[in-house]
């Protein structure tokens, strides 16, 4: 179990890395626009993906991280933004690095953001935040086709051909 989500956290990582070499050439205001996406543009999304990793990590470590809204900002700065979801990214490996399978397969009890108690397994949380990421930045994708660039390939697989290399960014 560990193995395979140490693996799907530097995926994580790396395709974060790869969204953000995409978007260089979007201005900004093009970041900014209302494009219809659940969380209207692609800065509001990628907002989202930076809180609700912020969230699901506080469940994890015991240590809640308390919010208002899934659309709360978090960072309005851009730049500020992409370096926040690199360390975000980042954290969930070296804390991977410090568990075993059996602390990931033991029941972790939680509250929603509505106050609703569930629990899954640190496993089952963290596939949920590596694959509820690769909704969103496919979404955020969207944003660049309809402006006329070209979207990222970040298919796992892609990752898996390269040279598996954990992200390289700040």
């Amino acid at each position: 179990m560990k193995t395979h989500l140490t693996m799907l956290a530097d995926y994580h990582g790396w395709a974060y890395e790869a969204l953000y070499e995409a978007l260089l050439p979007l201005a900004d205001d093009d970041y900014r626009a209302d494009e219809g996406l659940f969380f209207h543009s692609a800065h509001g999304t990628l907002n989202h993906l930076l809180l609700v990793e912020q969230v699901w990590f506080g469940r994890c470590v015991g240590e809640p991280f308390e919010v208002a809204a899934l659309d709360t900002e978090l960072e309005a700065d851009r730049g500020r933004l992409e370096q926040a979801i690199y360390r975000a990214a980042r954290r969930w490996r070296e804390w991977l690095d410090t568990q075993d399978d059996a602390q990931l397969t033991a029941p972790l009890d939680y509250h929603t953001l509505s106050g609703a108690a569930f629990s899954n397994t640190r496993a089952e949380v963290l596939s949920h935040v590596f694959n509820h990421a690769t909704h969103h930045r496919g979404q955020v994708s969207t944003v660049l086709t309809r402006r006329g660039l070209a979207a990222p390939a970040m298919d796992l697989v892609l990752y898996l051909r390269s040279a598996r290399t954990p992200m390289t960014s700040v």
